[in-house]
């Protein structure tokens, strides 16, 4: 039998969400045009591809070896026309992603390791961005994907979709001040000396936001360009630092203590742009890998792997 390669797809995200209607979602279908589909993938494979229940569906062992080498298929059909793109027309223009730098410290260059291997015709432009900023050029069309944080995109009119959680914690040396505690408020942290970000980086000015015009009188030791650096800098003894939990190694050794804060408590959204490339095959594979990359984090660290 022929298979549709869209018909594929579609099965892959249902498999993969666990959920006829996320699958359809996904594929930017009906749920009646979602399952016709599934339907007609039964009938033509002549066994029952999914088992329906109340809470989802699951796949049937037929239903597991056609995603299995439906996801195979898909793979090699992607490289097969990327091939053949190359000799037919001019390389692409780039797709532009804008992100916040805790996505940039580990979920955008995994997602774009594959994305750049898997496409060879296309490239992609990144740039680091608060979110307001990303907000307004994704509605403008300057940009065709962001990842941005939810409390100052839920208004913005664009398309959005949960990617994970981007909670900040506060970080110290291993076997320092932090030893034993779990969890602490902004304003005792503010009472030992600290180690931030550059003042104009995303995660300074939305921390600063939050705390208004009340925030405690802060002493930065140092302030450093990239998170790699302050995390080596607190191992090391010089402060304390409130970074997002995820962009953590999980076998740092450090103190993790959870901010008792509300707003410390974040989620990453991937954010659509409105412009024709943000529903070009290039910038919908680029959303994909950035799923993917959300979905295979590493466990958050907690205090010593307790919290």
């Amino acid at each position: 039998m022929r298979y549709d390669l869209d018909d594929l797809r579609l099965f892959l995200h249902i498999v993969t969400e666990g959920s006829i209607t996320a699958g359809a979602r996904r594929m930017h279908l009906s749920l009646p045009s979602a399952s016709a589909r599934v339907r007609s993938l039964e009938r033509h494979a002549g066994v029952a591809l999914l088992i329906r229940g109340r809470r989802g569906v699951r796949p049937t062992p037929a239903g597991t070896a056609l995603a299995r080498h439906a996801r195979d298929v898909l793979t090699h059909t992607a490289r097969l026309e990327s091939a053949v793109a190359s000799y037919t027309r001019s390389p692409a223009a780039p797709v532009t992603l804008l992100s916040g730098g805790s996505a940039m410290h580990g979920l955008v260059p995994r997602a774009l390791v594959t994305f750049l291997r898997e496409h060879p015709d296309t490239d992609v432009t990144v740039s680091e961005s608060r979110t307001p900023r990303t907000v307004r050029m994704l509605a403008d069309g300057e940009a065709d994907l962001g990842v941005v944080v939810d409390d100052e995109a839920h208004d913005s009119g664009l398309v959005l979709e949960p990617l994970g959680d981007d909670s900040l914690v506060v970080i110290g040396q291993e076997g320092g001040i932090l030893a034993g505690r779990t969890a602490l408020a902004y304003s005792e942290v503010a009472e030992h000396p600290l180690v931030g970000l550059d003042a104009e980086s995303s995660l300074r000015r939305w921390i600063e936001r939050h705390l208004g015009p009340h925030a405690p009188v802060v002493r930065y030791r140092t302030s450093v360009a990239g998170l790699s650096t302050l995390v080596s800098l607190v191992a090391a003894g010089v402060g304390l630092a409130v970074v997002p939990r995820r962009a953590l190694d999980p076998h740092t050794g450090l103190e993790v203590c959870a901010l008792q804060d509300a707003w410390s408590r974040r989620r990453l959204l991937l954010a659509w742009g409105v412009g024709d490339r943000s529903a070009a095959p290039a910038t919908a594979a680029l959303a994909e890998q950035l799923r993917r990359a959300a979905r295979t984090e590493a466990p958050p660290p907690g205090r010593r792997g307790a919290v």
